[in-house]
C-alpha cells in the first residue's frame, strides 16, 4: 500500500485518478451534498497500483484491475 494524498470534499481531486474513479467521487459528493461536509476529506491510497479512495464518513471507492470501480457506502 502506498499513501497518496488527502483533499477536501468539493475540491479538485488528484489528476492521476482514472475517469471512472473521478466519476464515482463526483457521484458520492452529490449524494452527500445535503449533509454538512465542511471539514470532510478524501484519503487516497494505492493498493497494487490501483486507487482506493475513502471519505471521512467511511464511504470507500475501489478501482479493480479491470478498471471497474466499486463504491461501498458507510454503514
Amino acid at each position: 500500500m502506498q499513501l497518496g494524498t488527502r483533499w477536501a470534499v468539493g475540491a479538485e481531486a488528484p489528476a492521476r485518478l482514472s475517469e471512472n474513479v473521478l466519476t464515482a467521487v463526483r457521484q458520492v459528493e452529490a449524494d452527500v451534498a445535503t449533509f454538512d461536509t465542511a471539514g470532510w476529506r478524501w484519503t487516497l491510497t494505492w493498493l497494487e497500483g490501483r486507487a482506493v479512495v475513502e471519505l471521512d464518513d467511511g464511504t470507500t471507492i475501489r478501482e479493480r484491475a479491470d478498471g471497474t470501480v466499486t463504491v461501498h457506502a458507510a454503514e
